[in-house]
């Protein structure tokens, strides 16, 4: 008994909350470093050229930019036992298990189907790309907002978010490094298969073993619940249980708030694209400045990872990508290709060290400081790419953008957090719904006080109604007794007290953290767009670290214009 509870405070503790929650993050960014670092090489051994390749990986961020909002929406209105972030993020997860699974085994699935496997297994390959890639960028939205709804203080969140850019670049230097393994050389292969076969098994158990962590995430069930009990309620003294022969009364009543739960999630479902346009509508003034901000950002330092290795091979060791295999120029280029992997394994090292003294810098210099230093930074280390023509200079900038990455990874999702903490500093205007809400509920509490009694019993959607008299002039008993004379009036009277209120909640987290996630999936959609353009008009591969340092240039614009602390909201008119 004495082991049970120790194993149960153990789990209950909150460094291991945040450690589990995040070994999911560790293992999306393991499958995602991985899985599309090596799928380009499939691609191109199946036939596919290389400007549908860029097309092929493009797909996830584009049906990203159209799901994730409506995903962050979907999961800020709904209402589970497992919570409102987990039953989202188990289904992205699964999408991802689906794709580890049809990445390597598309030429076996083809020939299941049909003679000429080659279109097929095409058709195949490009489908478990897109849902790898997909599901696993959109999967990071519901984890951050679980984040943020487990750590909601501001020093707390931001230790949170410190741990998941940590466990980002973690994931992202052991994904890296796993497709330079030969694996259909090691002891696995007899077992799993060949590289592909072998490669994808190993990413599959990582992270299956990643989800079944979150199983055992105990806080949020206990945060919704406080969502739905109000402020009120939580401090509210224990309650006793219904007196036995009105348990039939409440049974029938929790049967009725059950079907009602299910048609009100069923309409929630239909009305859903309408809701979303109008939350879009009303965007905060702070959350935009901070998407602007972001999506700078994000393009500038996805502008420089996307090409950075061609960038290397081409411009500093002169290679060539399309000369034949075995030649000189082909040579040079795999070397280049090879040490510019090595820059960004070193950029995620950088960002690894940075995420752990993060929370730190912040308490020491304070968040607009870190932020705006860090943004700063990259436009000049990217112009030092731009003039130097030394490997080792280039390298060392590279991965010193590390700082840059582990700040994005941080600080716009506490900033977040903390204008949802402080809703009413930073989103006043919209704090009126709120306020209807809470009358509304006075108003039914006041109702139900008027007819019934002052004692209150907890119901299933977890507000309160009153079932009998606590003072010393009535008893108990009596009151119970008079209940069940009018049972269909009280049940009829609990199921309007306790009825979920009809109108849609106001604006959650998870919307507006879906919002600053489409900024970095929309970053890697426009480089892809124009960047080829832009590099054959000028016949030089320094047209990426040039654009690069573009955007991060016009990213310190907008960077000094987001919302920092309640100081910034008078002196930007916000």
């Amino acid at each position: 008994m004495a082991q049970r509870a120790w194993v149960s405070m153990l789990f209950h503790n909150r460094k291991t909350q945040l450690l589990l929650v995040n070994s999911l993050t560790f293992g999306l960014e393991v499958c995602l470093a991985a899985g599309i670092t090596y799928v380009p090489p499939l691609l191109l051994e199946v036939g596919v050229e290389e400007k549908f390749m860029t097309m092929v990986l493009g797909i996830g961020p584009v049906l990203g930019l159209v799901f994730v909002p409506l995903i962050g929406s979907a999961s800020d209105h709904w209402h589970s036992s497992y919570g409102r972030r987990r039953p989202f993020i188990w289904m992205l997860c699964l999408g991802v298990l689906l794709s580890l699974f049809v990445i390597p085994h598309a030429s076996s699935l083809a020939s299941l189907f049909a003679l000429n496997t080659r279109p097929l297994e095409i058709a195949f390959l490009i489908l478990g790309i897109g849902l790898l890639d997909f599901c696993g960028q959109v999967c990071f939205t519901p984890l951050e907002a679980l984040l943020s709804d487990l750590f909601q203080e501001p020093d707390n969140c931001r230790q949170a978010f410190s741990m998941y850019a940590f466990m980002i670049s973690l994931g992202g230097c052991i994904g890296y490094l796993l497709p330079a393994i030969d694996w259909g050389g090691s002891f696995l292969a007899p077992y799993l298969g060949g590289q592909e076969t072998c490669l994808f098994s190993l990413l599959a158990v990582i992270f299956l073993g990643c989800v079944l962590a979150t199983l055992f995430v105990t806080e949020e069930a206990a945060t919704q619940a406080d969502v739905l009990d109000g402020p009120a309620l939580k401090d509210a003294p224990p309650k006793p249980s219904p007196p036995a022969c009105c348990s039939c009364q409440l049974s029938r009543s929790s049967c009725l708030l059950q079907a009602r739960h299910v048609m009100q999630a069923l309409r929630n479902l239909c009305t859903l694209v309408p809701r979303l346009h109008s939350l879009y509508c009303r965007i905060p003034k702070v959350i935009r400045r901070l998407f602007v901000a972001e999506l700078c950002s994000w393009m500038a330092l996805m502008t420089f990872m996307l090409f950075y290795t061609d960038f290397v091979g081409e411009g500093l060791y002169h290679g060539v990508p399309r000369a034949k295999p075995g030649t000189d120029a082909r040579r040079h280029y795999d070397e280049g290709v090879r040490m510019g992997s090595l820059g960004l394994f070193l950029q995620c090292v950088t960002s690894i060290f940075f995420s752990t003294i993060m929370d730190r810098m912040v308490k020491q210099f304070g968040t607009r400081a870190v932020y705006l230093a860090s943004v700063v930074f990259f436009p000049v280390a990217a112009f030092v790419m731009c003039l130097s023509h030394s490997v080792i200079v280039v390298t060392i900038s590279a991965a010193l953008t590390g700082f840059t990455f582990s700040a994005l990874q941080i600080l716009p999702y506490t900033l977040a957090s903390l204008y949802h903490h402080e809703k009413q500093v930073f989103l006043h205007k919209y704090k009126s719904k709120e306020e209807e809400d809470a009358a509304r509920l006075n108003k039914k509490s006041a109702f139900s006080k008027g007819l019934l009694s002052s004692q209150k019993l907890p119901y299933q959607n977890g507000h309160a109604g009153s079932l009998f008299s606590s003072s010393s002039s009535s008893s108990p008993p009596a009151a119970g007794s008079a209940l069940c004379v009018s049972s269909s009036c009280d049940v009829s009277l609990m199921m309007m007290v306790g009825e979920p209120d009809s109108v849609a909640p106001g604006r959650g987290i998870c919307l507006d953290l879906a919002i600053l996630d489409s900024a970095f999936l929309l970053s890697q959609v426009v480089p892809s767009l124009f960047m080829g353009s832009i590099v054959q008009f000028t016949q030089s591969v320094t047209a990426y670290m040039v654009s690069a340092a573009g955007f991060g240039l016009v990213a310190i614009y907008f960077a000094t214009k987001v919302v920092f602390d309640k100081s910034d909201m008078a002196k930007y008119s916000v």
